[in-house]
């Protein structure tokens, strides 16, 4: 049985809201994703415009977001990404 009552016994889909789904992992269970570091250049910027990291237009970097969408952090390594969410006592998965 699902928060919105919806029940898959009849073989029936159930639709999830977008706070049923946000809620499902509760606040522990995050999302990795990649993403192309030109998508993303002007997040890592510092306050005088320089890059804080050194990244190449095509490098592919992780992307780790709450299960609300927001973006927690942006990590170089896939295996770092997992660490570091486990380390905080998250619930890592990835995206595709």
């Amino acid at each position: 049985m699902f928060k919105n009552d919806a029940d898959l016994t009849n073989g029936d889909q159930a639709r999830l809201s977008a706070r049923d789904f946000a809620e499902l992992g509760g606040r522990k269970l995050v999302y990795i994703r990649t993403v192309a570091a030109r998508d993303v250049l002007d997040d890592l910027l510092d306050d005088e415009g320089e890059l804080t990291l050194q990244v190449e237009d095509d490098d592919i970097l992780y992307s780790v977001h709450s299960s609300s969408g927001e973006r927690l952090a942006l990590v170089g390594d896939r295996e770092l990404a997992f660490a570091a969410a486990r380390q905080y006592e998250m619930n890592p998965v990835s995206v595709h």
